[in-house]
């Protein structure tokens, strides 16, 4: 994205799931870099009011409509965060391949060639074996239906990029942390529990042995600011820290950040069915040398801001 003459970043940012806990970062990041923003989602929220905000159902939207919205505003770029862990099959293929067809069609029918940043996931990829460092060249295994679908929605904006339709970046991000991220994510489900916690009480938590990638949600929006303006149109890119860690380990930080008695919280290993399998780690090196971008928030400060924040009213939405 080009400069204006007054210096700052040239057009608007449109931000669809803008009340999510990850398009509530990205909407933060792009105004704390200069950026203007117009906030999409069903319904507003209080920090919305920072932004131009259009309540907005993109997946029932026709693309002539979406593309007199993005043309109204002035809208440069796109950034999809939208979608999230849904409970059936067809509301993943909702959030995650009907709207992105639909958002591709509305951004061509503009006439212009809009950049467009999807907020993936890793688990596009699939399980992989432990040990294994994901990258961006990797082939995908057997998909759980969030994957399969997130993988779907990926393809078909990279697809209309190719075709010359859109500008797509796609931004396939590990798991997240952090202020505000969603109270139906592990973490945030022990979070609600350490609060719940009566005092003189113990708490048993059912912990899977399996290692996880994790960046705090501020840092995946500082990528996807720096995707906006990125080169190299029709790429996928991976965002995460590089790290594989226990998941008793972020237990035993949250606990620790909660200030609740750790002697009163017991950790029970636990087969838990995942959907990612367990073991994630991102190969970040496309990240630095594409976007020059790096995680910059340690894990602890991100469980404590997630617990400080958890008092607050979750926003509606998932992680994408």
């Amino acid at each position: 994205m080009d400069a204006d003459p007054k210096g700052g970043p040239a057009g608007t940012v449109a931000v669809l799931g803008a009340t999510g806990s990850v398009g509530r970062a990205v909407c933060a990041e792009l105004l704390r870099t200069g950026h203007r923003v117009l906030a999409v989602a069903r319904r507003p929220a209080p920090h919305t009011r920072a932004h131009a905000f259009v309540p907005l159902d993109v997946v029932a939207a026709a693309p002539g409509r979406l593309a007199a919205l993005l043309d109204g505003h002035g809208v440069a770029a796109v950034v999809n965060a939208t979608g999230g862990w849904g409970t059936t099959a067809e509301t993943m293929r909702s959030a995650h391949v009907d709207l992105p067809e639909r958002l591709a069609a509305g951004c061509a029918a503009t006439g212009r060639r809009l950049r467009v940043v999807q907020l993936g996931s890793i688990h596009e990829y699939g399980p992989v074996e432990d040990g294994v460092l994901i990258g961006e060249d990797r082939a995908p295994g057997a998909l759980t239906s969030y994957g399969a679908t997130k993988r779907a929605g990926s393809e078909h904006l990279l697809g209309e990029s190719s075709a010359g339709r859109i500008d797509a970046l796609v931004l396939r991000a590990v798991n997240v942390c952090g202020p505000h991220t969603t109270t139906s994510s592990f973490l945030g489900i022990v979070a609600d529990r350490l609060r719940a916690l009566a005092p003189g009480k113990t708490l048993t938590l059912d912990v899977a042995d399996a290692r996880r990638d994790f960046v705090d949600v501020r840092d995946l929006a500082r990528a996807a600011v720096a995707a906006v303006a990125a080169p190299g149109p029709g790429r996928v890119v991976n965002i995460g820290r590089g790290e594989a860690v226990p998941m008793a380990d972020l237990v035993d930080v949250l606990v620790k950040v909660s200030g609740v008695d750790p002697a009163a919280v017991r950790l029970r290993p636990a087969a838990i069915a995942s959907k990612g399998g367990s073991w994630t780690c991102a190969d970040i090196g496309l990240a630095a040398d594409l976007l020059g971008w790096r995680p910059l928030i340690p894990l602890d400060a991100s469980l404590r801001a997630m617990w400080d924040a958890a008092g607050d009213a979750e926003p509606p939405g998932g992680t994408g």
